[in-house]
């Protein structure tokens, strides 16, 4: 893409009709995006990795070369083609699988925005035909595809708004590693086993994929990738056998909890939220919000029911999950209402008791 030489890459995508509404509308929001999760605006390096089966899209972010990549995000991939297994030829509607770097940016795609990937790379170039391997891979909006990684309209404008500030601070190869399956998913790894029951070029291939893929999980960080003669791609600080990572078990404050032994079943006067009713079911769906995002992959929406006790003090207290999601998920849930101010306690005979309250309320990920 072509820009005047006295301009920096993202002032010259504002001049662009599409990408300048992109960064009007997502600029803000991605800073607060990051500065929600710890992380440095603008992110100056991305990886990229799309899983095709669980169709997921990661971005990962760091700002120095010697840092490890942090999870940014993880977009939901909207529609697939074709099947497991890499591109090997033009109009097989394959996604191709492997490794890649974005090498266009597209401002005026008919797929909204796009970026574009440099299929086929020096492997596919050996192992694909040799007269028409097919080419135009992007990861663009719209969200329908013949072969490409297609997002919504509002992911590939957050993708593209990205991209962009890292080509500014000088990554010119972003990288974008696509992996048949996410391998520590077991109903993924199932199928991939049942395909490739027959076909031990794909199990090759997608084992020699999964390197990568464990590698990254420990270090965080990329190796050195390169193809050799027959087009196989090999690993210069790869060790032979990386130990998956053990799972991180997320630590949370200190559970607010009181052993209240006396809790009043009638009363004459309920417990009042600061503001009233109104304004609690606002809270709840602030709350609902703020937890949207750590919400398993595998669930879009759900509805989720608490308990907690409002002692004589007003305090909130005793939460608990009767109707939730997974145990790590249901923590999450409990460590956002525990930020719940102080409530008019409720009475009996004009005195202030413990109440329970029990209460449902709905979290779900933003449409797009």
């Amino acid at each position: 893409m072509l820009r005047p030489d006295n301009f920096s890459f993202v002032s010259y995508q504002k001049t662009l009709a599409r990408p300048a509404e992109a960064m009007k509308h997502k600029v803000d929001t991605l800073q607060k995006q990051f500065a929600a999760k710890g992380l440095k605006w603008p992110a100056a390096q991305l990886y990229i990795r799309n899983f095709k089966y669980d169709g997921q899209l990661e971005v990962w972010v760091k700002n120095d070369r010697k840092e490890p990549f942090k999870l940014f995000k993880t977009y939901r991939v909207c529609a697939l083609a074709g099947s497991l297994g890499p591109k090997r030829m033009e109009g097989d509607y394959q996604v191709p699988e492997g490794f890649y770097y974005i090498n266009e940016f597209n401002p005026s795609s008919t797929y909204h925005l796009s970026l574009g990937l440099n299929y086929p790379n020096a492997s596919d170039k050996l192992l694909s035909d040799s007269l028409q391997p097919g080419g135009d891979i992007y990861i663009h909006g719209s969200c329908v595809t013949v072969g490409c990684i297609p997002l919504t309209d509002t992911y590939i404008e957050e993708l593209y708004v990205l991209a962009a500030f890292a080509r500014e601070s000088g990554q010119d190869f972003i990288p974008v590693h696509i992996f048949p399956i996410r391998y520590s998913n077991k109903k993924s790894v199932d199928y991939l086993k049942t395909l490739s029951k027959t076909d031990a070029e794909l199990k090759a291939f997608a084992e020699n994929l999964e390197r990568v893929y464990d590698h990254f999980e420990v270090a965080k960080q990329l190796p050195v990738i390169m193809t050799n003669d027959k087009g196989e791609y090999v690993y210069a600080n790869l060790s032979k056998k990386v130990a998956p990572a053990p799972p991180v078990k997320k630590v949370h404050p200190a559970r607010r909890t009181r052993t209240i032994t006396d809790i009043a079943d009638v009363v004459h006067q309920w417990p009042q939220f600061p503001g009233g009713n109104e304004k609690f079911l606002d809270y709840l769906r602030t709350a609902g919000n703020a937890l949207a995002d750590e919400l398993p992959a595998t669930h879009k929406k759900a509805y989720v029911q608490v308990e907690f006790v409002v002692d004589k003090d007003g305090t909130p207290l005793n939460f608990k999950v009767t109707k939730g999601v997974t145990a790590d998920f249901n923590e999450e849930i409990v460590t956002q209402l525990e930020k719940m101010p102080a409530w008019q306690p409720a009475q009996l005979n004009g005195q202030p008791v413990a109440k329970k309250i029990v209460q449902g309320f709905a979290i779900e990920k933003a449409s797009n």
